[in-house]
């Protein structure tokens, strides 16, 4: 049974991946998993591909132990993992409380590098991973400085994956877009203390434009996807510009 797994696919980018990916016609079925077991059935009606709605919490530990469960019974064959399970929040230090920071780093990369780990066993040569990134990974970025540190965490995570792996032919590319307009993200991380520490979202993209983009990228066999040109520039800027002075621009931006 080849399939297709996509975590955080009750809504936004995931739920995205989910509609694209449904139309590929060399898979049997997709696996989506999320918290929210509703949308999950309502995404599962709606795709045109057979589905298997997985309502998990990956910050919990006892959900890969179910994760497991099902995958040692079933034993697909994963062609494609989309690790698009996120989290944020916008505010400093004082404005986001500890709860909230360390479900960042539980969701963002130890859920990631779990789930990743966990598929790997059930990949074979040509299988592609698509590990969602954030352009907010290329730079420190104050008033999104844990949800910044966990993306750089993963950017770095799939770089390296991917040379672990080039002698089994699975693919990784880390996905690093700019803002999106249409997900639950924005909304959900401005619920915070200092709800205005980022103002405004100019240029935002869309959640399946990004998809879109990233999956041509996965199939190029590119490292890294920067879906649109806003993204792409940042990856350029903070490539060769100090960061000191990229936060300078940040934090006179984010106050406008």
């Amino acid at each position: 049974m080849r399939i297709a797994m996509i975590t955080g696919a009750s809504s936004g980018l995931g739920r995205a991946f989910a509609s694209e990916i449904a139309k590929r016609k060399d898979l049997d079925s997709i696996w989506i998993i999320a918290r929210r077991e509703n949308r999950l059935l309502e995404l599962a009606e709606e795709l045109p591909l057979p589905a298997v709605p997985i309502p998990l919490d990956l910050t919990a530990e006892d959900s890969f132990s179910a994760l497991r469960a099902l995958l040692e019974r079933s034993r697909p064959e994963i062609r494609i993992l989309v690790n698009a399970a996120g989290f944020g929040r916008i505010g400093n230090y004082a404005a986001v409380s500890d709860d909230d920071s360390g479900r960042i780093v539980d969701l963002n990369c130890r859920a990631l590098v779990k789930t990743t780990l966990l598929a790997l066993p059930y990949m074979t040569r040509g299988a592609r991973i698509l590990e969602i990134c954030s352009t907010a990974a290329f730079q420190p970025l104050p008033a999104l400085n844990v949800y910044a540190a966990s993306k750089a965490f993963v950017y770095r995570y799939s770089r390296a994956l991917r040379w672990e792996l080039f002698g089994r032919g699975i693919h990784v590319t880390a996905v690093c877009p700019y803002w999106i307009r249409d997900t639950e993200f924005i909304p959900a991380a401005k619920g915070t203390a200092d709800p205005r520490a980022v103002r405004h979202f100019p240029f935002a993209s869309r959640a399946r434009r990004v998809a879109r983009s990233a999956l041509r990228a996965g199939t190029l066999n590119l490292p890294v996807s920067t879906p649109g040109p806003v993204a792409f520039l940042q990856r350029i800027v903070a490539k060769f510009v100090p960061h000191e002075i990229v936060i300078a621009c940040w934090e006179a931006l984010r106050r406008l």
